[in-house]
């Protein structure tokens, strides 16, 4: 039976595919769970239209990715953290960034941020940043002690 994605199922397709799988899955599960529905003529004109859909808004989304690298890139953070000769009594790790980044108005996932392990040392940082749609930006971070 050839049926028309709705949402994305793993280790099947993605929105708006057409697939063909057996009957018994297609109304036991997928029409089910409101997974997929039947590939009649409607449907398939339904599906080249959210097929048209993705494509704009992954163009938006690349637009956007690119524009927040740049935001990224152009940044300087510098941390302030409790330090002697040069070790951090605490370490800076992935979420301290990302909050000092959204009080600059950049919104970022931690998991975003490819960090070998916390910063353990007053310095500066060169931070790998991987953007959906295979965007990378570096971060420029500098830890530095504070002052009492």
């Amino acid at each position: 039976m050839k049926v028309l994605l709705l949402k994305n199922v793993p280790n099947l397709g993605k929105a708006g595919e057409i697939k063909n799988v057996a009957d018994g899955y297609a109304r036991n599960f997928l029409f089910v769970k409101k997974l997929a529905e039947p590939a009649t003529t409607g449907a398939i004109k339904k599906a080249e239209k959210l097929a048209q859909e993705a494509a704009k808004e992954a163009e938006l989304e690349l637009e956007r990715n690119q524009v927040l690298a740049e935001k990224i890139a152009a940044e300087e953070l510098i941390i302030s953290a409790k330090a002697r000769d040069g070790k951090l009594f605490g370490s800076v790790d992935e979420e301290i960034i990302v909050k000092e980044l959204e009080k600059r108005g950049i919104k970022l996932d931690p998991k975003h941020l490819k960090l070998t392990g916390p910063l353990k040392n007053v310095g500066e940082y060169e931070i790998k940043i991987l953007l959906d749609h295979g965007i990378e930006a570096t971060l420029k971070v500098i830890v530095q002690a504070e002052n009492k």
